[in-house]
């Protein structure tokens, strides 16, 4: 009965991939000089996001706390930089490393002790992107600061944010309504066919995967990256994209000349190389 019920209902309808653009712009907002605390905590998260593959309850809070949740925010604590030294040799920074030393970073690690699969003490690395704002290191490194400048302890939440002398938290209904704000305002139902109700939190950690794939990185590179056990990170890359086919119909009309190499093994296949390209006399030759 339960399976009669399933084959009766609609399709799931999956929220949509942004482009790093989405972020961005949430970034930009960030930077503006009335911009609000929250504001700039949003853009830098989901810049952090979308380049990390993170999940929602990685990097924001809920308004009710589930304890059944497995995943766990990251904290203070769970964020490493690596700069080049005079020499050009990689240096971990310490937990104490000035501002314009973090600012610098070449990269940044995220260890996060546990996740929606299971996994502990998994980190993820990323490096700068060669933007001076709008880059997940960067935006790693600001958040940082932020709390440190703001005395917060190392156990502190990357969602927190400081607003008159209180601490507060970005929850996934802060980000949710930013993506939606920030496509519309770029116009992604009319420029890419999105309609923003397929828009929401999803949208950053399926958007960098297909942004991956779009770039050419390998299925493994995609699977490691945003920490997937199995191969179900495949339903992020999403086929619909108009790039995922390019070129598709001119490689496939291609004369690849293949030939089934089991038609011999079942069958004899003697008579059918008679007087072949093969130039091999296949008659037996008369006994004395």
């Amino acid at each position: 009965m339960m399976d009669g019920w399933r084959k009766e209902d609609p399709p799931t309808e999956k929220k949509l991939p942004v482009e790093a653009d989405v972020p961005e712009f949430l970034a930009d907002m960030g930077r503006q000089a009335q911009a609000t605390p929250l504001q700039q905590a949003v853009g830098d998260l989901a810049l952090i996001a979308f380049y990390y593959l993170l999940r929602i309850g990685e990097y924001t809070g809920k308004p009710s706390k589930n304890d059944t949740k497995q995943t766990e925010q990251f904290k203070l604590q769970d964020v490493t930089f690596v700069r080049r030294d005079s020499q050009g040799m990689l240096r971990q920074l310490p937990r104490n490393a000035p501002a314009s030393m973090i600012m610098e970073a070449t990269s940044a690690t995220l260890k996060l002790d546990n996740q929606k699969d299971g996994w502990k003490a998994v980190c993820i690395h990323q490096h700068a992107n060669g933007e001076c704002f709008k880059c997940p290191v960067r935006a790693l490194g600001r958040r940082v600061l932020h709390i440190r400048d703001n005395k917060g302890p190392p156990e502190t939440y990357l969602s927190a944010f400081w607003a008159n002398g209180s601490c507060h938290f970005v929850t996934n209904n802060h980000i949710s309504v930013g993506l939606k704000m920030a496509a519309a305002a770029l116009d992604y139902p009319s420029c890419k066919g999105i309609p923003i109700d397929r828009i929401d939190t999803h949208s950053l950690h399926c958007g960098g995967a297909n942004a991956l794939a779009l770039s050419g990185y390998s299925d493994r590179q995609i699977q490691k990256m945003g920490r997937w056990r199995s191969a179900t990170f495949l339903e992020y890359i999403k086929e619909s994209l108009f790039e995922s086919s390019a070129g598709m119909s001119t490689n496939m009309k291609r004369s690849f000349n293949f030939v089934n190499v089991e038609d011999g093994v079942f069958r004899d296949i003697t008579g059918v190389t008679l007087n072949s390209a093969y130039s091999v006399n296949t008659t037996p030759s008369p006994s004395n």
